[in-house]
């Protein structure tokens, strides 16, 4: 009869209730309920496939360009995040984070319509590769740094997928830089690294149009490829770098404008 059933916030836990022994607690979630959530967004996705006209008018190829701008956005965020990222920008991350996995699990829903494969084929994947690729955490395999781990990974993955070069796999759809990027860091990582002169080459384009010569496109791709290289060698990104000077120059040049002073894009220092 006097039996009292209510509901307390986690942090008054230990203010608000007087406990004795006919006192029992319920904790409706202890830990972050991954398996939950992610359930609910295959349930959803199977629901717009059946009600929602454009989600029913989508293939793999439709989708394409979204997988592409929501990975950018994805790309933006992090950048926003800088050296002393706020809750905000976090939670601009989190929503980015969001409308890329609802790309994955689109296309994982279309590959399980024709009976291919479902998201849980995906994640067990994914899962049972990074294991095989990691026999320093789960086999017997030593590696004293990551240069050990990056080198057990690529020979690993040359017998899995029956390969003949490190080379076989980089995509050639890659942004030119990180293509270049990822080429370069293959061949020093099996032991062939650039030679020093051929390095000291990328100050050649800058002679010859210092000297009033036509530049071709053939010299110009070689002082790029090595420029690349230099910056391999230094830990630099050049694609971030480069994305990093192009983005400076265009907002000194709009503030110019807005100012209503001459613009000097030819000066990005």
């Amino acid at each position: 009869p006097d039996e009292h059933i209510f509901e307390v916030p986690w942090s008054d836990l230990d203010r608000v209730v007087e406990a004795d022994h006919l006192t029992s607690l319920y904790l409706p979630e202890v830990t972050a309920p991954i398996a939950q959530e992610l359930q609910r967004t295959v349930e959803l996705m199977h629901r717009l496939r059946q009600d929602c006209p454009w989600d029913q008018e989508q293939t793999h190829q439709s989708l394409r360009r979204y997988l592409i701008e929501e990975t950018y956005e994805v790309v933006e965020a992090l950048d926003e995040l800088g050296d002393d990222p706020s809750l905000a920008d976090y939670e601009h991350l989190e929503e980015e984070l969001g409308d890329l996995w609802f790309q994955v699990l689109f296309h994982a829903e279309l590959a399980a319509e024709v009976g291919a494969f479902s998201i849980a084929d995906v994640a067990r994947t994914v899962h049972d590769k990074l294991v095989s690729r990691h026999p320093h955490v789960f086999g017997d395999v030593t590696a004293k740094d990551s240069a050990d781990v990056l080198a057990n990974w690529e020979a690993n993955k040359m017998v899995e997928k029956q390969r003949d070069s490190v080379m076989d796999g980089i995509p050639d759809a890659l942004p030119s830089l990180m293509l270049a990027d990822k080429v370069l860091k293959k061949a020093a990582r099996s032991g062939v690294p650039a030679p020093a002169e051929w390095l000291r080459s990328a100050a050649t384009p800058l002679e010859v149009v210092a000297a009033g010569q036509p530049l071709d496109e053939d010299t110009l791709g070689r002082t790029l490829l090595a420029l690349t290289e230099q910056a391999r060698t230094h830990g630099i990104d050049p694609e971030r770098a480069l994305r990093a000077a192009a983005l400076g120059l265009r907002d000194r040049f709009a503030a110019d404008e807005r100012a209503g002073r001459q613009p000097m894009p030819w000066i990005i220092g």
